[in-house]
């Protein structure tokens, strides 16, 4: 049976006939969209993010974390062309309204444009950030592109120049759209929809959180715009201006990440599971198709002698046992006391072994880390709007939310804890210090990766480590300072957990590749490879010395952790 096997990352239409899907699976799968069955299905060589169809539909483009975007036939999806020169994920790929040409943004900050045969026509350089998102203007004479720098680039075609730098405040813009009459919408971080149409810019509250997507169909005069506060609205462009025609709660397998106009009035969109969701905006209700759980795992860690894991489905499970059932995908596992702490998507903080809900906030979690303050157990959830959600233990053995603190302006990534200090890591390459007591600002570090940094770890002593995508490890003394270590990932770093001590610390990526370095001998050991899916966490097994790697391939692999035996095989939990 042909169907994703993990999440749904991008979604396109052509008219009536056909959906696509590009997923973390790495597969793009091809449906007929009439019957909702799948027809073929590619696969990259790492995440796929998004697709997008021709318009004569007779041409896919998709874009991955492979550093590259492809060209395929349809039906047969026959690979056509490699869109090769890229140094980083390709995040997206749109079609030239009339020519032979495809634009591409990358997390390499540049736009590109390539003719059908693969060749590279045109580079666009100046952002100074990933881009995230570009679109033909008009006729296609000009290229839109926006850009976590907080800049939305108009480009020319026809010189291969920057023609206009629109400066959005600074506030990350992942998904900008074009009218037929030139009106520019970008969604922002804030959850708004900046409208710009000449040298008049209006600003249209939109969302209670970012805004993940907006999707144009100009021919309907209808724009949607998708958020990670669970809602879709849906915006009459007729008018000139923005009228909400439609709001609707986001169903919990929804992943409010990519989304497209179907046949007649429906909307299709991504989700956490095998297949895609359609929502009938005439009725205004979702359609009851039943989407199979993927089971790609977020996180793992020790507990109870054995081990516990969750991933995309929202599913517990107790060395390989199902055990408590959560409802959606899950990013994290952190044991504090008689709880195991995790949340995800729903912006729910609950107890991972009994399935309670302890907390709701208003945005995806990320990550957690328990702490001492004043001789209490406490923890602090990282939140995707940059909040660190301060809980304390109760004696019932419940939460009691003490306080939210602003860690950081955009998406915790990553957050640990010693005696004196909060750590945490952001996507906008920054590092922070709050006092453990106080829970206030002590000192902050801008730009402290060369790209988003994505987790972190405690080590002995007020020492702690940082990983991100720009393949560094950095090791932070107590005085701030820092250590840059390379390391031998060739992709992105995901993941990082280290030993009892500290002296070992594991790191690992999307490629699927451990490596442990060792910091008395200052060396890493041999990366090792115990999948081809990405690891998607780590976590240190104290009572069994080793560390616990999760995968997106649904299963936990157990790695070495002494120092003599950092180059041994990784067995299968």
């Amino acid at each position: 049976m042909i169907e994703h096997r993990s999440p749904i990352s991008g979604i396109a239409t052509y008219g009536d006939r056909y959906v696509a899907t590009a997923g973390y699976d790495n597969q793009v799968i091809l449906w007929d969209q009439a019957a909702g069955s799948a027809l073929t299905r590619v696969v990259h060589d790492h995440l796929a993010n998004q697709c997008s169809f021709s318009p004569d539909g007779t041409l896919l483009a998709t874009s991955s974390s492979d550093y590259t975007a492809r060209l395929w036939s349809i039906p047969d999806l026959r690979l056509r062309a490699v869109l090769g020169d890229h140094d980083d994920d390709v995040e997206m790929s749109t079609f030239h309204p009339a020519r032979e040409l495809i634009a591409t943004a990358s997390r390499d900050h540049r736009v590109r444009v390539y003719d059908f045969d693969g060749r590279l026509v045109h580079r666009f350089e100046g952002h100074t950030a990933d881009v995230i998102s570009v679109e033909w203007a008009g006729d296609g004479d000009e290229l839109i592109s926006s850009s976590d720098d907080g800049t939305v680039r108009r480009w020319s075609l026809a010189t291969g120049g920057l023609v206009d730098t629109i400066d959005l405040g600074g506030v990350e813009t992942d998904t900008i759209s074009i009218g037929t009459d030139g009106t520019l919408y970008a969604g922002n971080d804030d959850g708004e929809i900046v409208v710009i149409r000449g040298t008049d810019t209006r600003v249209v509250p939109a969302h209670a959180a970012g805004i993940k997507r907006l999707v144009l169909d100009g021919a309907r005069n209808l724009m949607v715009s998708l958020s990670y506060d669970r809602t879709m609205r849906l915006w009459d462009t007729s008018a000139g201006d923005l009228t909400e025609v439609d709001k609707a709660d986001i169903p919990d397998d929804v992943w409010p990440r990519s989304c497209a106009f179907g046949a007649r009035q429906t909307l299709v969109f991504g989700t956490f599971g095998a297949t895609y969701r359609t929502y009938d905006y005439g009725a205004r209700q979702w359609l009851p198709t039943r989407v199979p759980p993927t089971f790609g795992v977020n996180a793992a860690c020790a507990h109870d002698g054995g081990v516990i894991s969750v991933g995309d489905a929202g599913i517990v499970m107790h060395d390989g046992a199902p055990r408590t059932e959560l409802g959606s995908l899950c990013n994290f596992l952190t044991p504090f006391g008689p709880l195991v702490i995790t949340g995800g998507q729903l912006g729910k903080v609950m107890d991972a072994i009994g399935g309670r809900l302890l907390h709701q906030h208003k945005s995806p979690l990320n990550c957690g880390a328990a702490f001492v303050r004043d001789g209490a157990p406490h923890v602090v959830v990282g939140a995707y709007t940059g909040e660190g959600l301060v809980f304390r233990l109760t004696g019932d053995g419940g939460l009691q939310h003490v306080e939210g603190i602003r860690l950081h302006e955009n998406a915790v990534k990553g957050v640990a804890a010693s005696d004196d200090h909060i750590f945490s890591v952001c996507a906008d390459t920054s590092v922070a210090w709050h006092d453990v007591r106080t829970l206030e600002l002590v000192h902050r570090i801008d730009g402290a990766h060369d790209r988003i940094a994505n987790g972190c770890v405690a080590l002995a002593g007020g020492h702690f480590a940082s990983i991100g995508r720009d393949l560094k490890l950095r090791l932070w003394a107590p005085d701030f300072t820092c250590t840059t270590i390379d390391t031998p990932h060739t992709n992105s770093i995901k993941s990082i957990a280290a030993d009892g001590t500290g002296r070992l610390i594991a790191t690992g990526s999307y490629h699927g590749h451990v490596a442990v370095y060792d910091r008395e001998r200052g060396a890493f050991g041999p990366a090792l490879r115990p999948t081809t899916s990405g690891i998607s966490s780590l976590s240190y097994d104290a009572g069994r010395g080793l560390f616990l790697a999760s995968s997106y391939d649904g299963r936990v692999y157990e790695i070495a952790g002494t120092p003599d035996e950092t180059a041994g095989t990784p067995d299968e939990h």
